[in-house]
C-alpha cells in the first residue's frame, strides 16, 4: 500500500480551478459563430425598418428607396469592414477594438463613448415604437402616458434580461424573431406589390431641390443607416466566436441580400401605397412612428388589411423587443470591454456575482434610455443616432485602411476585396470609400440637425473630458493601454468552505478532486476555529427498470468503499481536514449530487467536469439541432444549474494521466 507521504506527493494541483460563475456568453462549435453574428444582426436590422422608414420617408419623399438602396451599398462596405477587423482582432468593443489597434486608447474610447449613444437611442426608439405598433390590440396604447408605461416596462424587461444573461442556446430563438420578421415583411412585400404597381406614383412627385430639398434628402439618406448598428452588436461577439472564412463571405452574402430585398422593397411599396402629396407624406405624419402599420391599412380587401395588421402589429413589436434587447446587449459587452481597458471606471462595469454581467452598467444604461423615451420624438433621436453613428463607422473604416499597413502580414480569414497594393501593405478600396462617405455624413448631421449637434456634440465633449480627467487621477497615459483583470470586476463576496460535497467516481482524477476540495478545506482550517470538512459521496446509479432499494452487485460496493477510503486517506492529509464518506442511490449521477448537496447544507461542490459528448448527427444519432454550449458534459452541465451551492470545477489539461475521458461510470 502507497504510503501516506508518496500519496500525498501524487496528488497534483489541478491546472483549472474555476468558480462556477456564467461569465459573458462564449460560443464555439463548427458554424456557432456564423450564426451567432447572423442572429444578432438580423434581429437589429430587421427590427429598424419599423421606425427608421417613418422618417426617412418625411424627409426624403418619393426617393425613399433610392435613400435606402444607397443605404444598402453603404451598408456592404460597412459589414466588410468590420468582418475583417473582426477576424483579424477577436476582441468584443467594434469600432473601438479596431482604433485601439489602429491608432491608440484616446480614439478606442471616442469610438465606443459613441456607439454607446447610438445603443441608448436604439432601445429608446425602440421601445417607444412598440407602443404604436400594439394599437392593433389597445387602441390607446399610443397615447403619452401608455406610451411611458409600456416603455419602462419593456426597459425594465430588458435590463432583468441583459443582468441574467443570454445563455448561447437563447440564440436560436432570438435567430427565430429575426427569421419571422423578416418572412413577414417579404409577405408584406409580395401582398403589397400586387396590389400597388404603379411606379408613377413614385417618380411624378419626385421634384428634386424642393420635394424634397437637398438637405432633407441627405438627412434621410443619413438615416437609412441606422439598420448598421445590427453590425456594431455583433461585432461585439468577436473575441467569442470561431467562424470559417467560407462562413464569413456566407455572412456577407446574406446580410447583403436581406437589407437589399427587403429594405428596398418596402420602401418602394410604402411610397406607392402612401403617395407623396405636394412636400409631405402621411408615412412621415400620420405613421411617422409606425409606418409598415401605415402600408398595411391601405391593403384591400378589408379582411386583409384586419389580417396584416394584427400580423404586423404582433410581430413588430416583438421585433422591436427584440432589437432594443440586442443594442442592450451590446452595451453591456462594450461597457465591459471600456472597463477592463480602464478607459470608464472598473465600478460602472462591475459584474453581478452570480450572473457575470455588468448590472450597474445596464442599470445606468435604462435609467439613460427612458430619460430619452421621455422626449417620445424619434425624428429626435434619429438625428441624434446618425450623430453617433457615422462618427464611429468613419473611425472604423479608416482603422481598417490603416491596419493594412500597420499589420500587412497577420492573417485574415475574410479580407475585404477590390484592394491596391501599396508599399509593404494594401488599400481596400470599399473600406476607403466607407470612410468618405460615413465622414461626409457625420458632417452633414452636424450641420443640419441641431439636435444632434447639441445633444451629440455635448455627450462626445462630457465623455472625453471624463475619460482625460479619470485617466489623469488614475496616473495613466492617456493614449496607451493597460488593462485591469477580469477578476477585479467580479461583485463575489468572499467564500467560506465549512462543509465541501466531493463526487467520487473510483478514477485517477478523484485524487485531483480530493485534493483541490482538501486544499480549500485547510484554507478554511487556518482562517477560523475548528476544522472543516469534505463529505466525499459515491453515487451508484439505480436504472429506471428497478426500484430505488433494489440490491446492489458486490463488486460495486467493494468498489465504492475502495475509492471513499482512498479519498479519505487523501483529504485528510490536510491539516485540520476530515473527510466524511457515504455511498448514495440516485437515478442520475447529476440528480445524486444535487440532491444530497441540498440535503447536507454544504458551502460548495468540487467536481471534475468531464469532456462534453462528441456525438454529432441528427436524432437518429442521438444528436441534437441546435447552439449548445458543449464546453462541458451533461453531468457537469445538471450539477452546475441545478446545484444549490457554489460549484467549483476542476481537471487537468487534455493528454495528461489522469485525465477522464468521458462520463463518470
Amino acid at each position: 500500500m502507497t504510503g501516506l507521504s508518496e500519496l500525498r506527493a501524487r496528488v497534483r494541483a489541478p491546472l483549472a480551478i474555476r468558480k462556477f460563475l456564467p461569465a459573458p456568453m462564449a460560443l464555439g462549435g463548427r458554424g456557432s459563430g456564423a450564426l451567432a453574428l447572423f442572429a444578432i444582426g438580423l434581429t437589429a436590422i430587421g427590427a429598424s425598418i419599423y421606425f427608421s422608414l417613418g422618417v426617412v420617408a418625411g424627409h426624403a419623399l418619393g426617393l425613399t428607396p433610392v435613400a435606402y438602396a444607397l443605404a444598402g451599398v453603404f451598408f456592404v462596405l460597412t459589414m466588410m469592414t468590420y468582418v475583417e477587423g473582426g477576424v483579424l482582432h477577436q476582441e468584443r468593443g467594434g469600432a473601438s477594438s479596431l482604433a485601439r489597434y489602429a491608432f491608440n486608447e484616446l480614439w478606442s474610447f471616442i469610438a465606443g463613448w459613441a456607439i454607446l449613444l447610438d445603443y441608448l437611442i436604439v432601445i429608446a426608439i425602440s421601445v417607444v415604437s412598440i407602443s404604436h405598433y400594439l394599437t392593433v390590440v389597445w387602441p390607446s396604447a399610443d397615447s403619452r402616458w401608455p406610451t411611458y408605461v409600456i416603455a419602462a416596462l419593456a426597459i425594465c424587461s430588458i435590463a432583468v434580461l441583459n443582468i441574467r444573461g443570454l445563455p448561447v442556446d437563447k440564440l436560436l430563438l432570438v435567430l427565430t424573431v429575426g427569421l419571422i420578421n423578416v418572412l413577414a415583411l417579404f409577405v408584406v412585400l409580395v401582398v403589397g406589390l400586387s396590389l400597388f404597381s404603379d411606379t408613377s406614383v413614385v417618380t411624378d412627385t419626385i421634384h428634386l431641390g424642393s420635394a424634397p430639398s437637398w438637405d432633407d434628402l441627405i438627412f434621410g439618406l443619413v438615416v437609412a443607416t441606422v439598420a448598421l448598428t445590427g453590425i456594431e452588436a455583433a461585432s461585439g461577439f468577436a473575441g467569442d466566436v470561431r467562424a470559417a472564412s467560407v462562413e464569413l463571405r456566407r455572412l456577407v452574402v446574406i446580410g447583403t441580400a436581406v437589407v437589399l430585398v427587403v429594405f428596398v422593397g418596402i420602401s418602394l411599396l410604402a411610397v406607392m401605397a402612401v403617395p407623396v402629396t405636394g412636400t409631405t407624406t402621411a408615412l412621415g405624419t400620420k405613421y411617422a412612428e409606425a409606418p409598415v402599420l401605415g402600408i398595411v391599412e391601405q391593403f384591400d380587401p378589408h379582411w386583409v388589411m384586419e389580417l396584416f395588421r394584427w400580423i404586423i402589429g404582433i410581430v413588430a413589436s416583438l421585433a422591436l423587443f427584440q432589437a432594443a434587447n440586442t443594442s442592450m446587449l451590446g452595451l453591456s459587452r462594450l461597457s465591459y470591454s471600456l472597463a477592463t481597458n480602464g478607459q470608464i471606471p472598473a465600478g460602472v462595469g462591475k459584474l453581478h456575482r452570480d450572473h457575470a454581467t455588468p448590472y450597474i452598467a445596464i442599470g445606468i444604461a435604462s435609467v439613460l434610455a427612458f430619460v430619452l423615451v421621455l422626449s417620445n420624438d424619434i425624428d429626435f433621436l434619429a438625428g441624434i443616432f446618425a450623430f453617433g453613428a457615422m462618427l464611429a463607422f468613419a473611425i472604423a473604416h479608416v482603422s481598417i485602411v490603416v491596419l493594412r499597413f500597420r499589420e500587412p502580414t497577420l492573417p485574415r480569414a475574410f479580407r475585404i476585396p477590390l484592394s491596391i497594393p501599396a508599399g509593404e501593405g494594401s488599400l481596400p478600396l470599399p473600406a476607403l470609400a466607407g470612410a468618405i462617405i460615413a465622414a461626409g455624413a457625420w458632417i452633414s448631421v452636424v450641420l443640419l440637425h441641431s439636435g444632434a449637434r447639441i445633444i451629440g456634440g455635448l455627450w462626445m465633449l462630457a465623455g472625453i473630458a471624463f475619460y482625460v480627467l479619470y485617466r489623469k487621477a488614475q496616473d495613466k497615459p492617456l493614449a496607451k493601454r493597460y488593462q485591469i483583470p477580469a477578476e477585479a470586476l467580479r461583485d463575489a463576496p468572499e467564500v467560506e468552505y465549512g462543509a465541501i460535497l466531493v463526487p467520487i467516481f473510483g478514477e485517477e482524477l478523484d485524487d485531483d478532486i480530493v485534493g483541490t476540495a482538501g486544499r480549500l478545506a485547510a484554507e478554511e482550517a487556518e482562517e477560523g476555529e475548528g476544522g472543516a470538512v469534505i463529505e466525499a459521496i459515491y453515487v451508484v446509479e439505480i436504472p429506471m427498470s428497478l426500484p430505488l432499494d433494489a440490491r446492489v452487485p458486490e463488486e460495486k460496493i467493494i468498489e465504492a468503499r475502495r475509492a471513499l477510503q482512498r479519498a479519505k486517506r487523501v483529504g485528510e492529509e490536510y491539516e485540520g481536514v476530515e473527510v466524511a464518506t457515504a455511498s448514495v442511490r440516485a437515478r442520475t449521477y447529476g440528480q445524486g449530487i444535487v440532491e444530497e448537496a441540498r440535503r447536507r447544507g454544504v458551502e460548495a461542490i468540487v467536481l471534475g467536469a468531464e469532456e462534453p459528448t462528441r456525438m454529432r448527427g441528427g436524432r437518429r444519432l442521438g444528436g441534437k439541432s441546435g447552439p449548445r454550449n458543449r464546453s462541458v458534459g451533461e453531468t457537469t452541465r445538471y450539477v452546475i444549474e441545478k446545484a444549490p451551492c457554489r460549484v467549483i470545477l476542476t481537471a487537468p489539461p487534455l493528454g495528461e494521466e489522469g485525465t477522464r475521458e468521458g462520463v463518470a461510470p
